[in-house]
């Protein structure tokens, strides 16, 4: 009777360690993603000049309007971006372009009121493989066609421009998932 409450006060000790080692290793894994975050995400948010085109409704028409701008005015500021060495090259280099980047845009826009400025724009958070951008304002380029009322895209629409340095991802339509979330799920299936 002795020996069978010493083996099970045994096992109820080994549960218990694999479960603190479980624990310790979550608290671990936060640890380093909130360095990762601390030490790669403030140096990435200085850097970015972020692009918003904003159209005038999320009728069918004014996002054709809006895509349709988009193809011509992106390759200008592609080049403008991949010529530049530093944060103050690409503001020269999209300074010397902001005017023919508007009149393309008011060409385009049949009679719309068209501007552009360069301003702090508030941007929501984005993930960007183990980096998390906060959701703050952040130096950027507003196109305003019309109101400006409709659905807006960013740095989606100019990946290569807001990260040049950074793989453009493939498809926006991946689930995001949290890999200690699902590392803990395993464990109970």
């Amino acid at each position: 009777m002795l020996q069978d409450y010493e083996i099970t006060k045994i096992q109820t000790n080994k549960r218990a360690d694999r479960w603190m080692a479980v624990v310790e290793f979550i608290l671990v894994l936060f640890l380093i993603q909130s360095a990762l975050l601390l030490f790669t995400g403030q140096a990435e948010q200085e850097e970015e000049i972020r692009f918003r085109i904003l159209s005038h409704s999320n009728a069918p028409a004014d996002q054709k309007l809006k895509e349709e701008i988009r193809l011509v005015i992106e390759p200008m500021i592609n080049e403008a971006m991949t010529q530049a060495k530093s944060k103050s090259e690409i503001v020269d280099n999209l300074v010397a372009i902001e005017s023919t980047i508007l009149e393309t845009a008011q060409s385009m826009a049949g009679g719309q009121d068209v501007t552009f400025e360069r301003t702090a724009a508030l941007f929501p958070p984005k993930r960007s493989g183990l980096v998390i951008t906060p959701q703050a304002p952040y130096d950027a380029y507003i196109l305003k066609i019309g109101s400006g009322r409709g659905d807006n895209w960013w740095c989606s629409l100019f990946p290569r421009v807001c990260f040049p340095d950074k793989e453009v991802e493939e498809s926006d339509d991946e689930k995001v998932t949290f890999f200690i979330w699902e590392w803990i799920k395993s464990l109970f299936e």
